[in-house]
């Protein structure tokens, strides 16, 4: 099993970093296909090879995709199987911490919520593996209040790391009554950037998920290989069916992410009545590693917060606008 790991990760990591040379091929070809289609001079960069590239052109299929990325293997199977969520708490949790991940239980639908115990984390992230668990979320807590959660996805990640602040649970509202369990929708809202938000080939999800996706602008300061953060929330759900009353949305605002939960009635063709069920509260990412979260120390950091670098204040990431 241990061997069999290892070579899937190398295997993955040897696709992630082909990427890049993939991509550069398939831009050339491009530009030679749109120089020939246009009947215009092909550019003087590309005359050396222009042979060897069309020659590699009436291979291509009309229909495919281009190059894939790594995401196409990370949520290979989002949107065609449901999302397999364990949540577990840091040691020793105080009351409202177990409190806040039983209500995290409900929020996922078809989540399973764990009891830390003594378990290390390597432990945990093996017992998740062998049982097919795509996604595990490790919630942490300062002096009984929640401060932190860890999404990391399995089995090759990435791991994003949030801070949690203005937490409002369910326990917080007398005669709040049942949630729904439901399948969501999903509003992701303000998701612009490159970090925020990018087209992700081969993921077929998105296009089935009824919700609003607002903002289509990209960020030239962040690498195309960084993770998609909507991607990492928006897939910790299974798509929903039509008729379900449940609504989960997820807002960016100066790179805060505020977490809502509604239900909804129609009261006649024209109103609709909102519902808040709980529980609210705000998102700070501040870190993104490519591996699961036993490999901390080893796996790369796509992507982490500076506070004190210049400017960093005024500066938006998750958004371009």
């Amino acid at each position: 099993m241990l061997r069999r790991e290892a070579r899937l990760r190398r295997e993955y990591l040897y696709r992630k970093a082909r990427e890049e040379a993939q991509r550069t091929a398939q831009e050339k070809k491009e530009r030679l296909r749109r120089a020939l289609e246009e009947n215009r001079l092909i550019p003087t960069e590309l005359r050396r090879e222009a042979l060897a590239l069309q020659g590699s052109l009436e291979f291509d299929d009309a229909g495919g995709e281009g190059v894939t990325s790594h995401v196409d293997d990370e949520y290979r199977w989002a949107g065609v199987e449901d999302p397999k969520i364990m949540i577990t708490t840091s040691r020793d949790p105080s009351s409202r911490l177990k409190m806040f991940a039983k209500e995290l239980k409900l929020v996922f639908p078809g989540a399973q919520r764990m009891n830390r115990g003594r378990h290390e984390v390597g432990a945990l992230v093996r017992a998740c593996k062998a049982n097919g668990v795509t996604d595990l979320l490790v919630v942490h807590e300062h002096r009984g209040t929640p401060v932190g959660l860890i999404v990391s996805h399995l089995p090759f990640g990435p791991t994003a790391y949030f801070t949690l602040c203005n937490v409002i649970m369910r326990h917080d509202i007398p005669d709040l009554g049942t949630m729904s369990e439901a399948k969501p929708h999903l509003i992701m809202h303000g998701f612009s950037s490159r970090l925020g938000k990018r087209v992700s080939l081969g993921v077929g999800a998105g296009g089935c998920r009824a919700g609003l996706e607002l903002g289509l602008a990209s960020n030239s300061l962040f690498s195309f290989l960084l993770p998609q953060v909507s991607d990492i929330l928006r897939y910790l759900f299974p798509v929903p069916k039509d008729d379900s009353r449940r609504v989960i949305t997820f807002a960016n605002q100066d790179d805060y992410i505020s977490f809502r939960h509604h239900t909804y009635k129609k009261t006649d063709h024209r109103h609709v009545e909102l519902t808040e069920v709980g529980p609210r509260f705000e998102l700070k990412l501040y870190m993104i590693r490519l591996g699961t979260l036993e490999q901390e120390a080893t796996a790369d950091v796509e992507w982490r917060w500076h506070p004190y670098t210049n400017t960093a204040h005024k500066r938006v990431f998750l958004s371009a606008e």
